[in-house]
């Protein structure tokens, strides 16, 4: 297969947000670290079956790795299925897109560094929530029910942090992906 226009981009992102990159590949070592060299990945694990795939996933996982798959092919079905998060592309096979957790539309390998980056903000938006919404129930219900907070202030409070959440969630919308 030829190396997709997008991918040293994609690996220097996943870079860049962190992540070590691994080729797990069926084909030929050297034809494997070629094209591991064309795109920026140091790790290589070359001519290796669908189940070994999915052994050498289970073996990162028991070293308390969280791993992610990428994957188009029959073949990943089982290292989809394996990973934490299984990332198929779009454009490959019904068994892959199965077997993933996230299929990709598109076959731009840019839009699985997009994914990543879309659910880190999500979570920490989720937790700014979360902290604010345990931060009002711990402070003001119990001073309202002791009668130190006006229960109309309480309402108002309790309604204004709903609208905070809210608009918290909705900074979302100003994500901006890198995949073209």
């Amino acid at each position: 297969d030829r190396v997709k226009d997008e991918a040293a981009d994609a690996i220097a992102q996943f870079r860049a947000l962190g992540l070590e990159t691994m080729l797990l590949t069926g084909d030929h070592t050297e034809s494997a670290r070629e094209v591991a060299g064309q795109v920026g990945i140091d790790n290589v694990l070359a001519e290796v079956l669908p189940e070994q795939k999915a052994a050498e996933i289970e073996r990162l996982q028991a070293a308390g790795r969280h791993v992610a798959m990428v994957g188009d092919g029959v073949n990943d079905a089982p290292a989809l299925a394996t990973a934490d998060i299984g990332i198929a592309m779009g454009t490959g096979t019904d068994a892959a897109i199965e077997a993933g957790d996230l299929t990709l539309m598109r076959g731009d390998l840019m839009l699985a560094a997009d994914a990543i980056r879309l659910s880190r903000r999500t979570l920490g938006t989720i937790k700014t929530n979360l902290f604010w919404a345990f931060f009002y129930n711990v402070a003001a219900i119990p001073l309202a029910a002791l009668g130190f907070l006006n229960p109309m202030f309480a309402g108002a409070a309790m309604a204004l942090s709903s609208v905070m959440v809210v608009a918290n969630s909705l900074r979302l919308r100003g994500f901006r992906a890198l995949a073209r």
